[in-house]
Formats: C-alpha cells, structure tokens, sequence
C-alpha cells in the first residue's frame, strides 16, 4: 500500500491524479509508490551521471593520474558508443522478458560496482595502468548503461500512467542536476584537497547507482509475458533507398565533435601545470549550460530541428576556435578561460542533442522510429568509437590540432544539415 508520503507527493506534483493513465489496476494502485521510487532512483543515477562525467571529471582525473592524451581521449567515444551499440544485440533480450524492472535493477548495480572500480584504480594507480583500467571499467558501465536505456521507458510505461511520467524524470533530472551544482560550488569554494573531493564524489555516484538499483527492485511491475523483438534492418539497406536519413546520419555523425572535445578542453586547460582549480568552473560551466538551454532548442527544435542542426553545429565552430585562440594567446590556463569555451560548447552539444531527437522523431512515421532509431545510433555508435580512437592517437601528439580537427567536422557537420529537409510542419 502506499504511504501517506508518497500520496501526498503524488497529488501534490501531478495535475490528474484520479485518471488511471492507461495503467492496469495492480501498477495503478501502487502508483503514488511507484513514482516516489522513480524520482529517488533516478534522481541517485543522475546525480552519479553528473559525479562521473567521462568528459570533464574523469578527464581532471586523468591529467591528475598522468593517464596521458590517448587514454583521456578515450574516455567520451568509449562511454557513448558502449551506451549505443549493443542495444542491437540486448533489445530482443530485454523485451522479452516479462518484467523488465530486474533488468535495470541489474544494470544500475553494475554500473555503480564499475564507478567503484573507478575510484579505487584513482587511488591505487597512475599514469598508463590507471588509464587502460578505468577505460576498460567505463565501458563496463557503458554497456550495463545501455541495457538500463533499453529496459526503463518500458518499466516507466508499465508502473507511471500517462501525462505524469514526464513530470517523473523532470523532478529526477532537476534535482540531479542540482546535485551537480552543488558539487561544482564545493570545488570552485571550499577549501579542500580536490582531488580527495573528486574521489569522494566518485564513490558518491557508486552509491547513486546502488540507490537506482534498490528503487528499481521495489517498483511493483505487472508481467506483461514479455513484448518480443521484430529485429532490425540492414542499416546499408535503410540508408541506401532513403538520402534524408542518409545525410541526417551523416550530418549527427559530423556533429559528435561537440561530446568528443571537452576531454582536450581540459587538458588545454591544465597543460603544464597541476593546479586543477578550474574543474569547479568547466562542471558549473556545463550544468548551467544544460540548464539555460534546453528549454529554448526545443522551443527552436518544435519550429525546425534542421536549423538547430545548423545553428548548434556553427556554435560549436565557433567555441572550438575560441579555444584555440586563447590557446594562441596563452590564455587556456586561465581560472576562466576553458569554463567559457566550455559553455559555449555546452550550448551547441545541447543544441545538436534536442535537434537530432526531435528530427529523426519528425522525419520518420510512426511504424519506422524504431527502425531508423537503431540504425542511427548503430552508425553513430561505430563512428564514435573510430572518431573517438583516431582523436585519442592524434591528442599524443597535439592536443590543438584534435581540437581543430572537430571544428572541421562542426562545419562541415552544419553544411550537411542545411541539405535536409524541413520536417516541421
């Protein structure tokens, strides 16, 4: 039964409370108690997403480690693409089964377990050896990640009823990023050995995990005997006979500079120098980023997500060669230089983010989402880990030509876009 807690939260959060939300009658009884364990869950695995965050915490880490420019570089294509290609393999798995809840459950364990592993290899490794353990650990997390991703929107459907859910993972979202600020505050403030702090806050999102893992276990799921697969598509068929979803691969592809940059911003950043007083400005840089702008790209997304495309991919362009002007200049290891290039950034990964999900939704019927999702996040997925790995060879030898490298790709990623069709009616 629920609390009196949880009901009172329920009605006090949502607008329709009374309506069953197309839940059957077991998941709607439970579901004050449901959507309490859905925002303490996610809440936990946002909050770790934040604490960990391949792109700025785990690359602080590695400069701090010695890890060198290969490792760091890394660390954002292993992350991302490990969370995107073996949903291929899982998704069959995963739907077939009768309650997905144990699924994420499982996978929300491992990747608290693998951020474990992370945190003690700070402590007890360096230089190389640290690099190749954590990296091989982040892809751990990575893959648990992905069949966490694979398994939750069917759990949320299942235990959540209908115009509440979003109301579910926007309460989670903002109080995880609030977690984040406040560890960012803590860094740029608070008086303390940050490197200490960073491992702190890396067993803090080992924790997060396990609290997702918990949660995901008490939710009360109905066996539904599973939803089964249809398979995919042969990609190369798929993007053969349609040229839109051909250039919108291509373009997203392009675009990926904006994830893949922040690790060289960082090392920019603390080249030379083991003062890493900056990590507390690049991660509020990054939160505040994420907050400011998602709610006007997906206004601007709703009005013409190829434009976003476009705009988002020029906005990258034009960070990216601020930071090399100020690494001209002598400016990157400045307490403020990076913390704005990175917002900057920031902006347009958002950007590109919000105008890719809303395209392909637009750009696709309803019966073919699910095919041209796949496809999507298959090649994207191959092209992050070659991207990722050739940018990691080419950081051993200069970080400044890496970051020129994805200013290239943004433009040329933002031409490819204005080649696409308007989908936005």
């Amino acid at each position: 039964m629920p609390s009196q807690f949880s009901r009172s939260l329920f009605r006090r959060l949502v607008d329709d409370a009374d309506r069953d939300g197309g839940l059957k009658p077991a998941p709607r009884k439970a579901e004050p108690s449901n959507f309490l364990r859905h925002i303490v869950g996610l809440a936990g695995t946002k909050s770790a997403d934040g604490l960990i965050d391949p792109k700025l915490v785990l690359s602080w880490l590695f400069s701090h480690l010695g890890a060198g420019a290969f490792y760091t570089g890394l660390l954002v294509p292993v992350r991302e693409a490990g969370a995107l290609l073996p949903q291929i393999f899982t998704a069959a798995l995963i739907h077939g089964r009768g309650r997905r809840k144990w699924v994420w459950a499982l996978g929300s364990a491992v990747q608290g377990l693998a951020a474990g592993g992370i945190a003690l290899a700070g402590l007890r490794l360096e230089g190389a050896l640290a690099g190749a353990v954590i990296v091989a650990l982040l892809a751990v997390l990575a893959v648990a990640r992905s069949a966490c991703s694979v398994a939750y929107k069917d759990v949320l459907g299942k235990t959540i009823g209908q115009s509440r859910r979003g109301t579910v993972t926007g309460t989670a979202s903002t109080i995880g990023s609030a977690a984040v600020v406040i560890f960012a505050l803590v860094l740029l403030f608070v008086p303390v050995d940050r490197y200490a702090l960073v491992e702190w806050a890396i067993f803090l999102a080992a924790i997060g995990w396990g609290i997702g893992a918990v949660m995901m276990a008490l939710m009360v799921e109905d066996d539904d005997g599973g939803t089964g697969d249809q398979g995919l598509p042969n990609p190369w068929t798929l993007m053969r006979e349609d040229r839109q979803l051909r250039l919108f691969i291509m373009a997203r592809a392009l675009l990926v500079g904006t994830a893949l940059a922040p690790p060289y911003l960082v090392l920019l950043a603390s080249k030379g120098s083991q003062d890493f007083a900056e990590l507390g400005g690049l991660v509020l840089a990054s939160s505040v980023a994420a907050f400011l702008s998602a709610y006007i790209w997906g206004r601007l997304s709703d009005r013409s997500s190829r434009r976003v495309l476009i705009y988002a991919g020029l906005a990258a362009a034009v960070s990216l060669a601020l930071a090399l002007g100020m690494n001209a200049m002598g400016l990157a290891q400045t307490i403020w230089a990076m913390p704005v290039v990175l917002f900057c950034l920031m902006l347009a990964y958002h950007g590109v983010r919000q105008g890719r999900s809303t395209h392909l939704v637009d750009m696709s019927a309803p019966g073919e989402r699910a095919d041209y999702t796949a496809v999507s996040n298959t090649v994207v997925g191959i092209f992050l880990l070659v991207a990722g790995a050739g940018a990691a060879a080419l950081g051993s030898v200069s970080v400044p030509l890496v970051i020129g490298v994805f200013l290239v790709m943004s433009v040329a990623g933002a031409w490819i876009a204005t080649k696409l069709t308007e989908v936005q009616t």
